[in-house]
């Protein structure tokens, strides 16, 4: 398959010279029609597929905690610490395997390297149905973490060469919401496949993994087959669309004057420890990094044990019911994130957003962590769902609109997740059996965190501002014409 260097290659320059001419003196009328054109192609091609991918992602992260209501600690003899164990090795290979995977998506396309780590987890997550002691559960949940780790920080960078941005965080927002709405099928979907066993030699939970695992690998085939390595190998756009997408991403059009990420550049970039290091020592990483941080603990806790918390609660009389109300918090928070990510699109804000949706969880948090009634704990379960899953999309792509330079921009989205999935750590013992019924102390901790979180993000609002205001002072002024964050046209997102 012929790389998109070499298919350009193929093209004479003046072919691209006259497409660039004629949109060069296209009216803000015609350029508006053409700008929907490429983004509704664009949405309904890539989206639907990421999405797809990423619902996969989180069942066969989470599927766990819906095996061990209906058996998985009892039958695999294995105590409430050595499932936590078993959870806790899943997110160290993860965080371990997240910036490598991104260093390397360049050089293997991210049309080939995002579906074959999908299928790899896929075949992993089936062999979690034929675990039978503590020592295999553990080495299978730390080969499911490696193989995970790389897709959330590498369709964030993918999209990033897609969409200018202005548009990235509702189209992350689409594809995050298939991870609330993971929890809410994925509670169907289990109660369903559980109703299989005992079958074959297999108990109930072990089908869930394994039915699951197959989708996935299908999941993976179908994104080799239909994702574009880039913007200008998208066989869905015409001549005239590419060169439009691409002089749009480089902020040539009359629509994205302020944009200064230049695809054409950083497909002939190469790799500088420089630009890593650049992306290391960044206060704005590490400040929302951190911040993320916290909203993980929560949101990989409410996963991980939002079933066992509404058992407690006595208000259903089964586990086959408890997987259904499961369902609620998450349908409830998936039109609300999306609503968010647009909003936040529109206006051009990531952290002035967040400072509104955190506050929605805290307060979740602090009434379910001090009242015992279960009507009122269960109705607090959706706004923590409301208030973490809607700050998800603002925080996960802000450091990718505030960075210029592939390696950069792949450094900075890497570090952020692989800071931020320690949070993984926090949810695999923040809510032992002991504590319940009402997980007093767990639900304190993870509100704690979420008020880091909204300080942190505050703090790193002020810096970027700051950032605007030295620019426009001069400070930056030997970075003039760099083409990179540091250019004092570069405007930060705040």
């Amino acid at each position: 398959m012929p790389s998109d260097r070499a298919v350009e290659a193929e093209k004479p320059e003046s072919d691209h010279a006259s497409i660039r001419d004629a949109i060069t003196h296209t009216s803000p009328q015609d350029e508006a029609q053409l700008t929907r054109r490429i983004l509704f192609k664009t949405d309904t091609r890539i989206l639907p597929i990421l999405s797809l991918l990423f619902l996969c992602s989180f069942l066969d992260r989470t599927n766990v905690g819906n095996a061990r209501i209906i058996g998985l600690e009892k039958d695999l003899g294995i105590s409430n610490l050595q499932y936590n164990q078993g959870l806790a090795v899943f997110y160290a290979t993860y965080i371990a395997s997240e910036l490598p995977s991104n260093l390397v998506l360049k050089k293997l396309t991210p049309k080939l390297w995002l579906p074959c780590l999908t299928c790899a987890w896929g075949l992993i997550t089936m062999c979690l149905g034929f675990v039978r002691s503590f020592a295999s559960f553990f080495a299978v949940r730390a080969l499911l973490g490696l193989a995970e780790g790389g897709l959330l920080p590498g369709m964030v960078l993918y999209l990033s060469g897609l969409y200018t941005r202005r548009e990235i965080a509702v189209r992350v927002g689409l594809f995050y919401t298939a991870a609330s709405l993971s929890g809410a099928f994925g509670g169907l979907l289990a109660r369903g496949l559980s109703a299989i066993g005992p079958r074959g030699g297999l108990e109930g939970w072990r089908w869930i993994f394994i039915i699951e695992g197959l989708i996935t690998i299908v999941a993976g085939t179908i994104a080799y087959l239909l994702l574009p390595t880039s913007i200008s190998s998208a066989s869905y756009l015409s001549e005239e669309e590419k060169e439009f997408a691409l002089l749009r991403l480089q902020g040539r059009t009359q629509s994205t004057s302020s944009e200064r990420f230049n695809p054409v550049i950083e497909r002939e970039e190469r790799f500088k420890w420089s630009e890593v290091r650049r992306g290391v020592f960044n206060v704005q990483v590490w400040l929302t990094s951190t911040a993320y941080f916290a909203i993980l603990s929560g949101l990989y806790s409410f996963g991980l044990f939002l079933p066992t918390i509404i058992n407690d609660m006595k208000i259903t009389s089964n586990a086959n019911e408890t997987q259904l109300w499961s369902v609620i918090p998450y349908a409830v928070a998936t039109p609300i994130t999306v609503l968010i990510a647009f909003a936040s699109d529109r206006l051009n804000l990531r952290g002035v957003m967040m400072l509104c949706t955190l506050p929605v969880a805290i307060v979740g948090y602090a009434v379910i962590a001090n009242v015992s009634a279960a009507s009122v704990r269960f109705g607090m379960t959706c706004l923590m769902a409301i208030g973490m899953y809607a700050s998800v999309p603002c925080v996960l792509v802000w450091n990718a609109n505030n960075s210029a330079g592939h390696y950069k921009r792949a450094t900075t989205s890497a570090l952020q997740l692989a800071v931020a999935n320690c949070g993984g750590f926090v949810a695999t013992f923040v809510y032992p059996s002991h504590e319940g019924p009402l997980y007093h102390k767990g639900h304190t901790i993870c509100l704690a965190l979420l008020v880091y979180a909204w300080f942190a993000i505050l703090a790193n609002v002020l810096w970027c501002a700051k950032i605007n205001r030295d620019k426009k002072n001069g400070k930056y002024a030997q970075y003039e014409g760099s083409g990179g964050d540091r250019d004092p046209r570069f405007k930060m997102v705040l």
